[in-house]
């Protein structure tokens, strides 16, 4: 039996854990996995926009979206033989088209965005404080336009 405790609990809004989003990442699609001991992730939007003042406007500027990109900041811990956490560990030392692979996104409500050549930059890879778990710390960068796959 599934309960939705929002509704139990009185809730009636479409709100979501940030734990809802799921990840996966592999060489490739067919390869994919998750990541064990993920804890936080930031997408962060990047968008380019030119503007121009025609004087037909009189004086109001026009405006056209030209670009995205997109970098999820991904942290967690790390956690030697999970095969998701091994292949982003592995990227540590790749340069060129050795740092990329798969990477998919699911949001909650089942919409999916992926990339074939995503670039895994690794930022942290078992570093941290003496007493700390060993950190693993890495961006997913957009690398071309995604397969966007609305939810069902």
């Amino acid at each position: 039996m599934k309960v939705n405790l929002q509704k139990f609990a009185g809730k009636t809004t479409n709100v979501f854990p940030v734990s809802a989003n799921q990840f996966k990442l592999g060489a490739a699609k067919e390869s994919a996995t998750t990541v064990a001991d993920l804890e936080t992730f930031s997408p962060s939007f990047s968008n380019g926009v030119e503007t121009w003042t025609p004087m037909d406007t009189e004086g109001w500027q026009r405006a056209l979206m030209t670009a995205k990109a997109l970098t999820i900041t991904l942290n967690g811990k790390r956690n030697i033989g999970d095969t998701g956490n091994d292949f982003v560990a592995g990227k540590q030392f790749k340069n060129g088209h050795d740092a990329e692979g798969y990477f998919e996104w699911i949001f909650p409500d089942g919409t999916s965005v992926s990339w074939t050549n995503a670039v895994f930059d690794v930022k942290n890879c078992g570093g941290g404080d003496a007493t700390n778990v060993g950190a693993l710390e890495f961006d997913v960068i957009s690398n071309g336009k995604p397969t966007v796959v609305p939810a069902a």
